[in-house]
This record gives structure tokens, C-alpha cells and sequence, in this order.
């Protein structure tokens, strides 16, 4: 862990750029560990209407989720948006409320379940959205009485999250969406009568809101000791020294657990300190400083809702394999109910991406990019909200180990009786040194030799069986070298 000096001699860091910039943004555990889950769940799944900006939206005039609540439970000028959390009825007399409970106590949430899903989808580190937009704090919070123990569930969820996924030895994550909270979130919600409903709905003053946001950090800070802080949008409309004000209190503290730990942005910080996230999307190309993206398993809602639509194994896994080629890391979301349920689909999905760690992981984790990223007719990324996208058998996406040694060629289908790898042509690259030339095979550990292949000016044709041995979303081929992956002319 890289430290600035501290002019006072009692903490490392002090809240000025100079001295966080020097933090380092990604450690090196964080680049081996590729792929990390998370999931949006709160009061705002209780309708499993539309999306998690259900709690704006409900206020927004010929908005459909506002013609939505009314319908189903009445104006919002009487049925305001905190009935999801203290409870209430819906125009057909039923009672609801964000209030799960836990499996020991009769109910469907269990957060052991969850970290077991999590962990056989072959994800390394994880952790609970614990306060959205809507700015309902799911710990217990001295600062905000509108949290999950005081109010809905009474139930610590950080703590029991916390405790879960670290017993599966799962890196922590922690995702705080706060800073649009006040910064725009609950702009249509009229304003509210009392000091406590002014906090919830983000009508404090200036000055008491940013002091709020940074006490809400401290306080996760504090009771979790997250490996990965994820901050969502608005950084940038948070006061700037209260955002250095955070950054110095996170990295000193890791400090003094003895952990490197990882701060996301997406607007307000650098990449100096702290790693950009591409929300939902990645760059075209393979890019540095080391990145991070955050993707969803349905097509449109990170929260439940009722129908919801999924993208394929493939479209994830693929978009997956393409931001490792890019020198980046993935976090995927999945969508519980508000009971606590997490639907089949999605733990077939996760399921599946699991499956495929387990038999090609040594092409993803503790990896690195090579000297480009891959090739292929299928274009993938290019920003941020560019949508997973499956390749076929002639797109490729390349890794390498860290020791430099053994090049990683994973192709997005089965590519039926010649593979030709065009980047490694001879007039690009001396493959003398090339030993061996194996498919990874169906279980960690085995391997398929492919002991035919040639180089020529077009490039490295492998030849490959007319079917594939084996059913796979993708396929990796490691490449073994007597010494240093030669260098890649342009």
C-alpha cells in the first residue's frame, strides 16, 4: 500500500489530492480477482414495478410509475414513498412492506443461501447495494433513523451480509449510491414537515446533507470494513473537500487494518487513487489505468420486477471474458425479490458463469492483458451502457499469466475445423519459441493437445476438431512458451 506522508506524523493520508492520489488505485489482489456480484434490494422491490427509480418516478406527473401507484395504492400525496418501508396497505387491502424475513425465523431470506450462490458463480468478491438513491440506510445507522433495524425488516443487513460472504472468503463489497440522494433523486417530492422526513426524502440543507453523506460512509467504513467501496453517480456535486475528507478517512483506516483496499467513481475522484467504473458497459479497446464495470443479469431493472427479461449465459459471460481481454474487472448485479428470493433464472444464470470458471478460470482470474485484446467480427464495449453482446468462433479476446510465459486465446464459439488467430501472423509475431498449443479441457486441470497448427503470413491456423469435444460458451486455448511471450509487432 502506497502512503503520503502526513506533515502532523499521526495518519498517512490527509483530505488533499496530493496526498490520496498517491493511493493505489488497484491492488494487485483486486486485478487477479476479475468478477464480483452485488445486488439492488430495498424498499424499492416491494412494488417490482419498473425499476429501482421507483421512489422518483412515483412523484413525476404523467410518469407511467406514478399512473402505476396511484392505481395500486393511491396519490403519493397520501401514500408517500416511506409507506414502502413502515408499511401499509395497497388499494386491494393488502398489507406491504419491505420486511423480509430471515428463513430461521419463517421466512425466505437467507443470506448464507446467497453467499453460497455467489460463491459457486465464481465470483471473488461481493457485497450489498446498502443504500440506494431512495436513502433508506439497511445497517444500523446512528445517524439515520431511517434504517433497516429501526424501521422495515429491524434487521442489521450489512452486518448479515458481511458476515456471510466473508465466511465464503469473498473480498467485501460494499455499494453506496448516496451522493444522488440530495443531489437530485426527490426533486418532484414536495417539501416535507418534519426534520426526519426531510433526511429521508434529501431536503437538509446544503451543509447538513454533505455532512450526512460522509457520516453514512464513515459508519459502513467503520462496521464493515469493506475491501471495495462502490460509489454511484453525483460524486462530483458532493463538496470537494468532504470527498477528500472520505478518502483520506477510508485509506487510513485501511491502513490500519493492513488492507489494500479499492474506492469506485464514476464522476468527482481520478484514477489516481481510485479505479473509474463504466456503468454498465466498458471501452471498445484495452485501455489503462486498470477499470471496472458494473452489468445487470436483466435486460433493463437492477431491482426485481415482475416479468423481468434476462440476457443470455453467453451475452454475459461473453462481455465478461472481453473486459478481462481489456485489462478490466467486472461486478454483475442480480435482482432478489423483496421477500428475499432470488428467482431461478438468475441462479441458473450465475450458476452457469460458474460452471465455466471452473473448467477455464486460469484464463480469467490472477491474469493479465496481453499487447492487444483480441480480434474478431463482434464488436463489444465502447463506452459505458453498451449492452452485453455474444460473440461466435471467429472472435477471440486474449489474457496472459502474470509471469509473462503463457498466452491465453479464448474463443466465443467453437470455431469447426480451423482456427485462424490473425494477430499471431508471421509478419507480427516469432512464434519459435512456442511449445505447446492445448485446450483447456472440460474440468480445471485437463487439457486437449492441439498438436496441429502452422504460422503464415495471415496468421496462426490451429487445426481443431469439426465439433467441439465438449459443450462450452467459450472456449480457452493456452498457448506455452520456452521463455517470454514474444513481442507482438504493430
Amino acid at each position: 500500500m502506497s502512503l503520503s506522508p502526513d506533515p502532523q506524523g499521526n495518519q498517512p493520508y490527509t483530505p488533499d489530492w496530493s496526498s490520496v492520489d498517491q493511493h493505489t488505485a488497484a491492488p494487485e489482489w483486486f486485478q487477479d480477482a476479475k468478477f464480483g456480484i452485488y445486488h439492488h434490494w430495498g424498499a424499492f422491490s416491494v412494488p417490482a414495478f419498473n425499476n429501482e427509480w421507483y421512489p422518483r418516478q412515483m412523484y413525476i406527473d404523467d410518469d407511467p410509475v406514478k399512473r402505476h401507484h396511484i392505481e395500486n395504492y393511491g396519490d403519493p400525496a397520501e401514500w408517500p414513498y416511506h409507506r414502502f418501508i413502515d408499511g401499509g396497505y395497497d388499494k386491494a387491502g393488502r398489507f406491504v412492506q419491505f420486511a423480509p424475513k430471515l428463513k430461521s425465523q419463517g421466512g425466505s431470506f437467507d443470506p448464507r443461501e446467497w453467499a453460497q450462490l455467489i460463491a459457486d458463480s465464481g465470483a471473488r468478491f461481493a457485497g450489498p447495494v446498502i443504500e440506494h438513491h431512495d436513502g433508506f440506510s439497511m445497517w444500523d445507522s446512528n445517524v439515520n433513523e431511517w434504517n433497516s433495524v429501526a424501521r422495515g425488516p429491524k434487521l442489521d443487513l450489512l452486518e448479515l451480509f458481511t458476515e456471510a460472504y466473508r465466511e465464503q472468503g469473498l473480498k467485501l463489497l460494499v455499494a453506496m449510491h448516496h451522493a444522488f440522494h440530495f443531489t437530485g433523486f426527490y426533486d418532484h417530492v414536495p417539501p416535507q414537515p418534519t426534520t426526519s422526513l426531510r433526511r429521508l426524502y434529501g431536503q437538509l440543507d446544503v451543509a447538513a446533507e454533505n455532512r450526512l453523506w460522509l457520516d453514512k460512509l464513515k459508519e459502513v467504513v467503520d462496521r464493515a470494513r469493506p475491501d471495495i467501496l462502490y460509489q454511484d453517480v453525483n460524486l462530483d456535486q458532493v463538496e470537494e473537500r468532504t470527498g477528500l475528507e472520505f478518502l483520506a478517512y477510508y485509506y487510513n483506516r485501511a491502513a490500519e487494518w493492513g488492507t489494500d483496499v479499492v474506492a469506485t467513481y464514476k464522476d468527482g475522484f481520478n484514477d489516481k487513487g481510485e479505479v473509474f467504473d463504466f456503468e454498465r458497459g466498458g471501452p471498445a479497446d484495452l485501455t489503462y489505468p486498470y477499470w471496472f464495470t458494473d452489468d445487470i443479469v436483466g435486460t433493463e431493472a437492477w431491482s426485481y420486477t415482475t416479468g423481468m427479461s434476462y440476457f443470455s449465459l453467453e451475452q454475459i459471460l461473453h462481455s465478461l471474458i472481453d473486459r478481462v481481454s481489456k485489462n478490466g474487472n467486472m461486478l454483475l448485479n442480480f435482482s432478489p425479490t423483496a421477500e428475499g428470493i432470488i428467482p431461478d433464472e438468475q441462479r441458473t444464470l450465475l450458476l452457469g458463469i460458474g460452471d465455466y470458471l471452473r473448467q477455464s478460470g486460469e484464463s480469467i482470474y490472477a491474469t493479465r492483458a496481453w499487447s492487444v485484446y483480441g480480434e474478431g467480427p463482434t464488436a463489444m464495449g465502447g463506452g459505458s451502457f453498451t449492452p452485453p453482446v455474444a460473440g461466435g468462433g471467429e472472435d477471440i479476446r486474449f489474457t496472459r499469466d502474470k509471469d509473462g510465459r503463457v498466452l491465453y486465446a479464448t474463443v466465443l464459439g467453437w470455431p469447426e475445423g480451423t482456427l485462424t488467430v490473425k494477430t499471431l501472423a508471421s509478419g507480427r509475431i516469432d512464434l519459435g519459441s512456442l511449445r505447446a498449443i492445448e485446450l483447456i479441457g472440460p474440468r480445471a486441470g485437463e487439457y486437449v493437445p492441439l498438436r496441429e497448427f502452422r504460422q503464415n503470413e495471415t496468421g496462426l491456423h490451429i487445426d481443431v476438431l469439426p465439433a467441439a469435444p465438449f459443450a462450452a460458451p467459450a472456449y480457452a486455448l493456452k498457448l506455452t512458451f520456452s521463455g517470454p511471450i514474444p513481442e507482438l509487432r504493430s
